[in-house]
């Protein structure tokens, strides 16, 4: 049962999605991402993970997104999802507030076989990454060596893990399969036709997301980002779209092409920021609670895992004093360019 009175931040912003990571560590090496190359120490245990997500529950979080670095390399993935779903299917849980579960990847080690398992634990919805349909600008963003050839591997293995996802029950249809992109400017802005024309060939609804300044490793630059208006227009120029707007709380102003073919979802935390309904907290492999994307620093959980009411406890305080607006507010500022920021790996996109 959600607790009668959820936390409210300081913007009248209330908790809606938990974005879980389940580990930092990658198979792949996007340089816009930077992830690490292995976990840090004192990752939470099923049990830990658990708690965190029937308390966010509890207070009012209605969806569960499990990330990385990528969440396919955690041995916890299976044994976490078969969980909650018993805790949904079961009354009086806290569990049964959430309506979705749903997970990110880059699809590279999604087998049939792993995207069956995760249908039948429960697992709702799944976003597959892919920045490229060229091999050689494929191999550039995900930082592969082997150049074209290594990028095309690459491309086939994500392609079989499309098509394994289809084939598990993940129905683009009605929003249980996506494809992500990573737009940057001057990288591999010439992908935008192919990848929506790829898209559209699968039935796929395209997120094409502006490259952001999260982290300090990606050397990050204004000149490199390509606006949401853009990448909009350029797709309009070749198939007609027609805006269907953004959900209250969520990431993408969404537009639908006027043959009906899919849709598009542009992710404009640049250009177009969306602080003003954010209702996202992200925690960490290793139990830290990050309020915002771009913040220099997280609150350490684990000390409140010791039961439901001390965690409960520890994350309304921190929700009530939140007031994160960063890409509203704080972008540009030179305190906010030169302190320290946690890596996009790390906080699990």
């Amino acid at each position: 049962m959600i607790a009668a009175s959820p936390p409210i931040d300081q913007r009248a912003r209330a908790l809606g999605v938990l974005r879980m990571s389940l580990t930092a560590r990658c198979n792949l090496a996007c340089p816009y991402c930077c992830p690490d190359a292995a976990d840090p120490p004192g990752l939470l245990s099923l049990e830990q993970q658990l708690r965190l997500i029937r308390v966010a529950s509890r207070l009012g979080a209605h969806t569960l997104r499990l990330t990385g670095g990528e969440p396919l390399l955690s041995d916890r993935l299976l044994p976490l999802l078969e969980q909650v779903a018993l805790g949904r299917a079961t009354p009086g849980n806290p569990l049964q507030g959430l309506r979705q579960v749903a997970l990110t990847s880059n699809g590279a080690l999604l087998t049939q076989e792993r995207a069956r398992a995760l249908r039948a634990a429960g697992l709702e919805r799944i976003t597959i990454s892919l920045d490229a349909v060229e091999g050689e600008v494929v191999a550039r963003m995900a930082g592969l060596r082997g150049g074209e050839s290594a990028g095309n591997r690459l491309i086939q293995q994500v392609l079989a893990g499309l098509e394994a996802a289809r084939s598990a029950g993940f129905d683009p249809a009605v929003g249980a399969l996506k494809l992500n992109a990573v737009i940057q400017r001057g990288v591999n802005d010439d992908q935008l036709i192919p990848l929506a024309m790829l898209a559209r060939q699968q039935r796929l609804e395209l997120r094409l997301i502006e490259y952001m300044d999260v982290g300090n490793r990606n050397g990050w630059a204004m000149e490199q980002v390509l606006p949401a208006a853009v990448m909009v227009d350029r797709i309009s120029r070749q198939w007609p779209l027609s805006s269907l707007g953004r959900s209250p709380g969520g990431t993408a102003l969404r537009w639908r092409y006027r043959d009906g073919v899919a849709a598009i979802g542009v992710i404009a935390s640049i250009s177009e920021p969306f602080c003003g309904d954010c209702n996202r907290l992200r925690i960490t492999a290793d139990g830290q609670a990050f309020t915002c994307l771009f913040a220099a620093r997280g609150t350490d959980l684990k000390p409140a895992l010791t039961s439901d009411d001390e965690l409960e406890r520890a994350i309304c305080t921190l929700w009530q004093r939140r007031l994160d607006q960063y890409s509203e507010e704080g972008r540009g500022q030179a305190a906010f360019r030169t302190s320290p920021h946690a890596e996009m790996a790390y906080l699990g996109g």
